[in-house]
């Protein structure tokens, strides 16, 4: 069978190219649901919701979250991924949606064919806390004395395979040391546990930590960022502190089901950039200790390749499996 002239083709890629525009210039017209698989009232939540009203603000068209939580974000995610591809269901999601993979056996959706990366909204670091009794005036003498004790020092997280365990099994396995985990059901009764000493540090965001650092009943080393933090700018970061190349942050971005039209995921990227470059939305994210990103598509895709690759090698060197 002989191939069609290329000059054939031209028109229908025309035709396809007008068709795609005319759709992004028409969307949305009904309103748009987005999926937050968390329960309400959480960073991610609240996030989504500041974002959606901007978005529904610009559109002249409601943006609804749609709480789904449960199943560790799994019941949530799965559902935006047997939504249209039609731009009218979307998914905003934190770390969990690269942690899964690689703790869970099976799960009812593939996290790279089932999803099109739109944008990153924003990042926070972790802050490496320690309880005052601990013996480490910085991230050195930190791994110093971890080596010199294996398993004597215990941290807390937000349960296991959480962003805040991870954070610390990276710096377990990028220092060598015997760190032990304790998984508690949220970051509150982690932090308790650390302010009354059963347990020694803590990898935790920044607003759960402030206010018992700036109190002296906690002592903060570093950020986990590959950048220090504008909300911390005289704490180094565990990279420059002793462990070049860590990283780890607690980050929310948005995805589309796979097979949204082009042009659709390019508007939504290109108007929720706009909103994460607006004053009031950057002052709001501060007031949380995070800061907006607004990534190309390209590089968000780039940057989830790289998180799952990452976070796969850690949690398969842990052992860390969840049933």
């Amino acid at each position: 069978m002989r191939a069609i002239p290329s000059h054939f083709h031209a028109p229908w890629v025309l035709l396809l190219f007008l068709q795609s525009a005319a759709i992004a210039q028409q969307y949305p017209t009904k309103p748009v649901r987005a999926i937050v698989p968390y329960p309400p009232g959480g960073g991610t939540d609240i996030m989504s919701r500041a974002i959606c009203a901007k978005l529904s603000e610009a559109w002249g068209m409601q943006v609804v979250v749609d709480n789904r939580g449960g199943g560790g974000t799994i019941i949530g995610t799965e559902i935006a991924s047997r939504a249209p591809a039609d731009g009218y269901t979307l998914l905003i999601t934190s770390p969990s949606f690269v942690i899964n993979p690689a703790t869970r056996a099976k799960l009812p959706y593939d996290t790279v064919k089932d999803f099109q990366p739109v944008t990153q909204f924003a990042s926070q670091p972790y802050v490496l806390a320690l309880h005052p009794r601990v013996a480490a005036r910085d991230v050195k003498e930190f791994i110093a004395l971890a080596r010199a004790k294996p398993d004597a020092l215990n941290f807390g997280s937000t349960g296991v395979g959480s962003g805040s365990h991870l954070a610390g099994e990276l710096f377990k396995y990028m220092t060598g040391t015997g760190l032990t985990h304790i998984a508690y059901k949220g970051m509150g009764p982690a932090i308790a546990d650390l302010l009354g000493g059963q347990t020694q540090f803590v990898f935790a965001a920044i607003l759960p930590v402030s206010p018992h650092v700036r109190s002296g009943r906690l002592r903060a080393l570093a950020v986990s960022t590959s950048k220090r933090s504008a909300a911390l700018p005289d704490l180094p970061t565990i990279a420059e502190a002793g462990v070049p190349g860590y990283a780890a942050n607690s980050w929310s971005g948005l995805f589309a089901p796979t097979g949204t039209p082009r042009a659709i995921v390019e508007k939504l990227n290109t108007d929720i950039v706009k909103i994460l470059h607006q004053s009031d939305t950057r002052e709001r994210l501060a007031a949380d200790g995070a800061e907006p990103a607004g990534t190309p598509i390209a590089e968000f895709e780039v940057f989830i390749r790289n998180e799952l690759a990452k976070w796969t090698k850690v949690i398969k060197a842990a052992g860390i499996r969840v049933q």
